[in-house]
């Protein structure tokens, strides 16, 4: 039977799993974002999409590397926001998070979430390539060579309009701490859906992990989301 290993420390997308009925672990990478992004920019400028995909599959080989993945499917996922073209990721910060409200207020952007699912049956029992730290890209996945490994990825693009709250609204926000570790500062499934005037694709995505979208790549790989069902009696 299919095992699923989720490369993520979300809370959002383990309970988007959960409530999908679908069994599954959690193994968190400890990919250097930052280093990654900058060894890819390097070779070419990276769109919002792109950079979303790169991330989620940077996680999902990371923890498909690690002895306790062998044998199972490893799901990676990262957002990144886009507004007026430019890529925005965690604020960190509440002058940050009230800084992007202000930008956001009144527009819409892009929130766009990769998946990138490793079959780490296929991994090589010998692979030693790890992203840790390196920023490197591998020659091929998990250092294996390209086109070894069954992978597929997958990048969800959906459309957020935001509504105009105050600066004092904005603020109190900031200040609650919600959107400080999000993508695009804001939680469409937490106090920010008060701001939030539509959701053009898919809301489960928006949240950090679309469910059809994760169907879609076990389809790629030969695999079937039912078999990841939990029992029911």
């Amino acid at each position: 039977m299919s095992t699923l290993i989720l490369a993520s420390q979300s809370p959002s997308r383990r309970a988007i799993l959960t409530q999908a009925g679908i069994r599954f672990s959690v193994e968190v990478s400890e990919v250097d974002e930052a280093a990654v992004v900058e060894a890819a920019s390097a070779e070419g400028e990276l769109s919002p999409a792109e950079e979303a995909l790169l991330l989620a599959r940077a996680k999902a080989e990371a923890v498909a590397a690690l002895p306790k993945a062998r044998g199972a499917l490893v799901l990676g996922c990262d957002s990144v926001f886009e507004l007026d073209g430019r890529s925005y990721g965690k604020p960190y910060e509440v002058p940050t998070a009230v800084q992007r409200w202000q930008q956001m207020r009144g527009h819409t952007g892009v929130l766009h979430t990769g998946h990138w699912l490793v079959d780490a049956a296929t991994a090589s029992a010998t692979a030693r390539h790890s992203w840790l730290g390196s920023g490197a890209l591998p020659s091929g996945p998990l250092g294996v060579p390209e086109n070894s490994l069954v992978s597929a990825g997958e990048t969800v693009s959906s459309a957020v309009s935001f509504a105009e709250p105050t600066d004092e609204q904005i603020r109190a926000y900031a200040e609650s701490g919600e959107p400080l570790h999000c993508a695009g500062a804001f939680t469409l499934e937490g106090r920010a859906a008060a701001f939030i005037h539509r959701v053009e694709g898919d809301p489960n995505a928006v949240i950090g992990l679309s469910p059809a979208a994760l169907t879609r790549l076990l389809d790629q790989l030969g695999h079937n989301i039912a078999d990841l069902w939990e029992k029911t009696r």
